[in-house]
């Protein structure tokens, strides 16, 4: 596929005129008549296939972002409409979509395409009744937000392949302004409202705003991070030196009349916004926030479990988790309770990299060999293996302060840029050695690389099934993978099997901290220190976790109940299949189908589990 064009993908043929014509369900065209044309009646199938691709091209071609993440090239001189009009119109696409589907026959489907006609319904739904959480959101913060969006997307996702992309990079950078100027107007509806962020989240917002516009061509100092990245991009084009010159003086002139404006407005909006959020954390503090936060939970975690039912849970896991730390901390000859055992953790140098540029640099090279012999042993639980390479890189300095610890970029649709696990090794402190093995299982294999590429390359599948995403599913496949490498001899280690331990720890508190706070009114402080008492993590990875929790309610629930679900799913396999149980199929049942709701993919092991007695 060239990914220059959406006109250029394989679109049915059923759809793909509407679609070259722009004639997507808001759209009608006068026809005159032509000549008969024998076709080959369609399935009930093939047309509700055709259908999930005009819906999935149509909300493609409303967001230039997406198609950029997607490695497509039409509209790359754009940014996202974040108009209050372009939302509105969204909705109404999405009810013309809805009732579009609703003319499909469901019982004349087959079995694939009945899950996809049922996941596509719900999505619709969601979308339609979400509506009434739009505001809900605080479109920056410090784990994400248009604010870096900015230049994430084009450091690591506007590749430079000829003078027009040059040119596009150039058109986005002169588009800021309008960006950042839609961005204030929803900032201030929310703030009509009553929701603005909490008032730690300011600091980290500005800063990050800040970091864009220092260096050159703005001041003095070496090229800021935007110039740096055009720079190189444009030095690997086939042009003379002249067009190169041209190009370069281009964007320094969009940087220092476009960027600079648009990101000085934004942190003074953002310091005057600063001046009315105050240090209550939770969503309950917000109307109907109950209401939004019950909602939330049940968005991401794809179950009816209350706030109530996911702490108790949450308070379980950890008891557990703690007892089989207990066990390691002994294996390993520690004199002391558990809670001096995470001291020493926290605090011996041997578990830490120097923070250096060569302590970073053995971090990353430790993180690719763990990996790579991860992915010499994949045959022994998988029978598909994404076709799509993946790096580990560093966070990049302009985000590192504010981003996440560790994260994965997803490969782009047809491979040509790599999946990426993300280390933010801004403070080493905050990512020990005996963390790194789990760390890398998650992020990329058997993890979210493993998953998420797979499930792009699937061929049988409706992109919107290939390219979309149930935290639950995602994040409870990362969790399980990091236990899943222990059960094929790895993690010889005690220390990173304590590791693999504590990283699930965190996973089994976070149950409890993310309902404390946005639902039993927990303060920041209330929830920081549980995590000191009760995980073996340092106090400012604790402070930076409560603080990505507080800006994405229920976020932090899914991973642990989705893992708890993949392992039950698995059990109850094993129990019903006995010696026919092969984890590779049971693998490749949970894989081979994309993301989708856990009561979907329990719906699948079952069908699994009697196809296969049978």
């Amino acid at each position: 596929m060239t990914p220059r064009s959406l006109r250029r993908l394989a679109l049915p043929v059923a759809i793909s005129a509407a679609l070259l014509a722009g004639c997507g369900p808001q759209q009608q065209t006068t026809t005159t008549a032509q000549p008969a044309v024998v076709v080959q009646q369609q399935s009930e199938s093939d047309k509700a296939n055709a259908l999930f691709e005009q819906i999935f091209m149509d909300n493609v071609r409303r967001n230039p972002v997406t198609q950029t993440r997607l490695g497509i090239k039409d509209d790359y001189d754009k940014w996202q409409d974040l108009s209050d009009a372009h939302y509105q119109a969204g909705l109404e696409l999405a009810r013309q979509h809805l009732t579009m589907l609703q003319a499909i026959d469901v019982n004349a489907l087959d079995s694939n395409t009945r899950v996809s006609y049922l996941l596509m319904q719900r999505n619709l739904e969601q979308t339609l009744a979400d509506a009434k959480w739009r505001l809900y959101s605080y479109p920056v913060n410090q784990m994400f937000g248009t604010h870096s969006q900015v230049p994430s997307l084009l450091i690591n996702q506007h590749s430079i392949s000829d003078e027009s992309d040059a040119k596009a990079y150039i058109a986005r950078l002169n588009a800021v302004p309008t960006l950042f100027s839609q961005l204030q107007q929803q900032l201030a509806q929310r703030a009509e409202a009553g929701i603005i962020a909490p008032k730690f989240v300011f600091a980290h917002v500005i800063s990050a705003s800040e970091n864009v516009i220092k260096g050159a061509p703005f001041d003095d100092a070496e090229d800021s991070t935007l110039l740096a990245d055009f720079s190189q991009k444009l030095a690997k084009l086939q042009l003379d030196d002249n067009s190169k010159k041209l190009l370069l003086d281009e964007a320094k002139v969009a940087l220092l009349t476009s960027v600079k404006p648009a990101y000085t407005s934004l942190i003074s909006y953002l310091q005057q916004l600063e001046q009315q959020a105050d240090t209550v954390d939770g969503v309950w503090r917000f109307k109907d926030g109950d209401a939004f936060y019950n909602a939330a939970l049940k968005r991401t975690t794809t179950t009816d479990l209350t706030a109530e039912q996911i702490h108790q849970i949450g308070l379980d896991e950890v008891a557990r988790i703690h007892s089989e730390m207990r066990a390691i901390m002994q294996k390993t000859g520690f004199d002391g309770d558990l809670k001096a055992f995470f001291n020493f953790m926290q605090t011996d140098a041997q578990f830490y990299y120097p923070d250096t540029a060569e302590g970073k640099a053995a971090y990353l090279a430790e993180a690719t060999a763990v990996i790579d012999q991860m992915r010499s042993r994949l045959d022994e639980l998988f029978l598909v293996k994404p076709k799509a390479d993946m790096i580990v890189k560093a966070v990049e300095p302009f985000r590192e302060q504010s981003a996440g610890k560790a994260f994965y970029q997803q490969p782009s649709m047809d491979g040509s840029r790599p999946g990426i696990y993300y280390a933010n090794l801004y403070r080493m402190s905050d990512m020990p050695k005996y963390e790194l093995e789990a760390l890398a299982y998650h992020e990329g294999i058997p993890g979210h690389h493993m998953q998420l590429a797979i499930a792009q390359e699937l061929t049988d599948m409706p992109k919107f099934r290939r390219f979309g995403g149930y935290t639950a599913y995602i994040e409870g496949w990362g969790l399980y993978t990091e236990l899943l490498p222990k059960e094929i001899g790895l993690y010889q280690n005690p220390y990173s099997d304590f590791g693999r331990l504590a990283m699930e720890l965190w996973r089994a508190c976070r149950l409890v901290v993310d309902t404390g706070i946005h639902a039993k009114k927990w303060s920041r402080e209330d929830a920081i220190q549980y995590l000191l008492d009760n995980t073996p993590n340092t106090e400012s990875a604790i402070e930076k976790a409560i603080e990505r929790y507080i800006v994405m309610p229920s976020q932090a629930t899914a991973y642990k109940v989705g893992m708890i679900k993949i392992i039950e799913l698995r059990e109850k396999a094993k129990t019903a299949l006995g010696d026919k149980f092969d984890i590779r199929v049971f693998h490749d049942v949970v894989l081979k189908n994309g993301a989708v709701p856990l009561d979907v993919l329990e719906q699948l092991v079952d069908e699994y589990i009697a196809a296969t007695q049978a």
